[in-house]
């Protein structure tokens, strides 16, 4: 199995999820391996890196054209990682295990533009290509990432029986009800845990039924 950690905002490459989940299939399942890669540039590079990631996992077939049924390479995304990998899980199908993921950053980054009357600002290249913030691992979004967002919405869940979700119900950044709420309605899997908070800071306890999640969606 290939595991492709996908990370949320202001984290990289080396998020401790990520590391904790690579170091736990190194010591218990050698079988698995784990591929985090850094994810900090515009939205449809991120799309494009993932799909050419998951393309090279599975000896460069072309994942848009063919079915992913015999696909053993699943993603984990967290919170903006989560809103990714349900994209790309949507676009070819691969299963994806989210955690407390973002479903509407279209509305959630919007707390970063400095004026939001610049909403529209794509018309104006100047404005659309301001940036509005620096994540800590770099990258610095702009007006038109978050007109990205807009016309890239979470309107649907294409393959229910692939998604599987965790969400924390004390989960300080984002609105876990959301969540719940909509991947629910789209018929995936949801599970919701008690107390915790947005950055799931005891993943490290939950890896034994975490694997379990993921082989059961392969």
């Amino acid at each position: 199995m290939n595991i492709i950690y996908i990370h949320g905002l202001d984290s990289d490459a080396n998020s401790t999820k990520g590391r904790l989940l690579e170091d736990y299939c190194r010591q218990y399942h050698s079988d698995i391996n784990v591929v985090r890669p850094d994810l900090n540039k515009t939205p449809d590079e991120v799309f494009s890196q993932i799909l050419s990631l998951i393309k090279n996992l599975n000896n460069n077939k072309n994942v848009e054209d063919e079915p992913f049924k015999l696909s053993k390479t699943v993603l984990v995304g967290s919170s903006l990682g989560g809103y990714f990998s349900t994209l790309v899980s949507n676009h070819i199908c691969c299963p994806a295990l989210l955690l407390n993921p973002s479903t509407q950053p279209h509305v959630t980054l919007q707390r970063f533009a400095k004026n939001l009357a610049l909403k529209n600002a794509v018309k104006d290249e100047y404005l659309s290509n301001q940036v509005i913030y620096s994540t800590a691992g770099g990258w610095n979004i702009t007006n038109a990432d978050l007109q990205w967002f807009e016309a890239h919405q979470l309107l649907e869940v294409n393959c229910p029986d692939k998604v599987s979700v965790l969400i924390k119900e004390g989960d300080e950044l984002l609105n876990p009800k959301l969540s719940e709420q909509f991947y629910t309605e789209q018929g995936a899997t949801v599970t919701v845990q008690a107390g915790g908070d947005h950055r799931f800071s005891d993943f490290g306890e939950q890896l034994p039924m975490v694997i379990d999640m993921l082989q059961q969606l392969i």
